[in-house]
């Protein structure tokens, strides 16, 4: 069975259409971080070990220093060190 990627972004949400579709349990939820700090952005997933696509508006994040990507199960998260207000 092929594996479907799930989009996880801020303003709308979409997978691929499948024979059994992903679904979100937890959607991405907005969060707020000060300044040079970091925050973990987390959506929990139908289906366990999804490929997932982080993207930011229309740009794909990629795995860097500012960047972490983890996924346990059907929780995918997303660490972003150092923040900025390009970030928001």
């Amino acid at each position: 069975s092929r594996k479907e990627t799930v989009i996880c972004k801020l303003e709308c949400v979409q997978c691929p259409f499948s024979e059994m579709p992903v679904l979100f349990k937890q959607e991405l939820q907005n969060k707020e971080a000060k300044e040079g700090k970091q925050v973990k952005l987390t959506c929990e997933l139908s289906k366990p070990d999804t490929p997932v696509k982080w993207m930011k508006g229309n740009t794909v994040l990629h795995a860097s220093e500012k960047y972490e990507f983890k996924q346990h199960g059907t929780v995918a998260e997303l660490i972003i060190r150092d923040v900025t207000a390009i970030d928001a």
